[in-house]
């Protein structure tokens, strides 16, 4: 299997901060909650999009001082992707090129906020997503 990164781009960057009463000393837990999408052009079988999304939203059982939404779109070329088993390494793959750039994003929109940035965790590949570590299989 061969494939190439062929651009990123940002389809949703979004910062919002929330007017929340706090104590000074108030901790707060940030769970960031990632989703992916995966998708091919039938027109041309060797493109393949990736849909990477990261938010960070307040709730009344969870206050947050801000909420963070952001949706990167990684354009990749492949070749020889012949089954199951490559697309799954594919597509772990291709997290793994979009993700930095999806931390990098979220930390530079925060930053630009006036706020302590948020950095998301480093990742390990094949970990971020339940199917990645074999739990489901449907990818498709």
């Amino acid at each position: 299997m061969k494939y190439a990164l062929r651009g990123i781009t940002a389809e949703e960057l979004s910062y919002t901060m929330n007017r929340i009463k706090m104590d000074k000393d108030t901790k707060f837990e940030i769970k960031p909650q990632f989703s992916r999408t995966v998708r091919r052009v039938q027109e041309n079988d060797k493109l393949w999009f990736l849909a990477l999304e990261v938010k960070v939203e307040s709730t009344e059982e969870s206050p947050k001082p801000f909420n963070v939404k952001a949706r990167l779109v990684g354009v990749f070329e492949a070749e020889d992707v012949n089954d199951d088993m490559d697309k799954q390494d594919l597509v772990i793959n291709m997290t793994e090129i979009v993700y930095p750039y999806l931390r990098a994003a979220v930390s530079a929109l925060t930053a630009n906020s006036f706020i302590n940035p948020l950095i998301l965790p480093v990742i390990p590949a094949g970990t971020m997503f339940p199917e990645d570590r074999g739990e489901t299989t449907n990818l498709n």
